[in-house]
């Protein structure tokens, strides 16, 4: 490593908060697939920005409508009205089959907007008495990391002190539909709160049916069914939304990551006006959120996705992806799982380094990717990816493997 990169790495470890532990490469230049390092390097991006990155870095289309709108407007906040809010509420709406958007900023944001939503709907419509509004949620999720979402998370590195946590959850197993029929029975169960597949947990997919099943019984139990496709959505898994595989439509549609066209945080909550409506002025905002600059992001970045034929090719790519590396048979692989380009392997060696190892690997030999919970490593390129690049990437791992030997 040249002295330029250690010299940003040391800048960042005097500096900065112990929050993340990166892999050792400074990026300054990002273009569709790639990014080049301080040192002139180039690298396929496996990561994309955790699905922010959807349309690659930096797509021209979006590039030329950011700095057009950049220029002209970024910022009034809700006080005011502005002549782009309107036309994207429409364009989102439509786009996503709901009555009304809430727009917000981050991930988490959408995700503690649902929870307030459902909670207010609970109260208003359908009944529940004060403070008796419960939620229900999976076991191993990951839906942020403010003190409400990780009251409810199961992963210690994210719920460890930092109590006390926030009551009105009930936490069941993933991909089991008897649970939820038997938590159902409490009527004072408000929604159900779930990832259509489990990205941070290592991209667990569930069973086929599991989806429609659970909308089944949340819709019979008069309980509104929150999916949460932050990382899912947008052509990742090889369908607009993952959601779409079974035919869900949501009560409550949360979005985010690649909303933003890898330019700027941008997400949004979708649902129909019994819901939407519970919540009047004064009641919810931020000051960002609905910007004229994010709108005009979300809708060109929305456009990108069906101008591209991204989730066909996100689901082509996969196919070919999965298949590929079940035909290394590495002894060091155990399990390969995913859909479209959102896709895991999860490492056997006896070291809990090996993961890690494997992506400094990967990285010496052209490739980015990171692991998470230990020994899975999350393979999720941008959507643009095509086979040439995949075969050449899929070849860089079967090499990089060699490292565990």
């Amino acid at each position: 490593m040249s002295s330029l990169a250690q010299n940003y790495l040391e800048l960042e470890e005097q500096y900065s908060a112990h929050n993340y532990h990166p892999i050792p490469a400074v990026i300054n230049r990002g273009e569709g697939f790639y990014v080049w390092d301080v040192e002139g390097k180039r690298y396929y991006d496996f990561l994309s920005g955790y699905s922010a990155l959807n349309h690659g870095h930096c797509h021209p289309k979006i590039v030329k409508v950011f700095l057009e709108q950049a220029q002209a407007l970024t910022l009034t906040s809700r006080a005011f009205h502005t002549n782009w809010f309107g036309e994207y509420a429409k364009f989102v709406t439509e786009y996503f089959g709901y009555d009304k958007v809430l727009p917000m900023n981050t991930g988490v944001e959408a995700v503690e907007t649902a929870i307030k939503l459902c909670r207010k709907w609970a109260y208003e419509v359908k009944g529940i008495k004060n403070e008796q509004a419960t939620i229900v949620v999976c076991e191993d999720n990951f839906h942020g990391r403010t003190s409400t979402v990780i009251s409810f998370s199961s992963d210690p590195d994210a719920k460890n002190n930092f109590g006390p946590y926030a009551p009105g959850f009930i936490s069941i197993p993933y991909n089991d539909v008897d649970a939820l029929a038997k938590v159902l029975e409490n009527k004072n169960i408000a929604g159900f709160l779930v990832e259509p597949i489990q990205g941070e947990a290592g991209v667990i997919v569930p069973d086929d049916g599991y989806l429609a099943k659970t909308k089944q019984l949340c819709e019979e139990a008069n309980v509104l069914f929150i999916a949460d496709e932050i990382q899912t959505g947008l052509c990742r898994s090889g369908k607009m939304l993952a959601c779409d595989y079974e035919n869900v439509h949501a009560d409550i549609l949360i979005l985010g990551k690649a909303l933003g066209g890898g330019m700027m945080p941008v997400s949004a909550v979708l649902a129909d006006d019994e819901i939407m409506l519970t919540i009047k002025p004064g009641q919810h905002g931020s000051t960002y959120a609905g910007n004229p600059l994010a709108c005009r992001v979300a809708i060109t970045a929305l456009e990108v996705l069906k101008q591209e034929n991204m989730a066909e090719n996100a689901y082509n790519m996969g196919e070919l992806l999965r298949n590929e590396l079940n035909g290394i048979h590495s002894k060091h692989i155990s399990v390969i799982r995913g859909k479209g380009l959102l896709n895991a392997i999860v490492i056997d060696h006896p070291d809990h380094n090996a993961a890690w190892k494997l992506c400094l690997a990967l990285k010496e030999n052209g490739l980015l990717a990171k692991p998470t919970h230990g020994d899975k490593i999350r393979l999720a390129p941008p959507l643009i990816i095509t086979e040439d690049q995949l075969t050449e990437c899929i070849a860089i791992i079967k090499k990089s493997l060699s490292c565990l030997d």
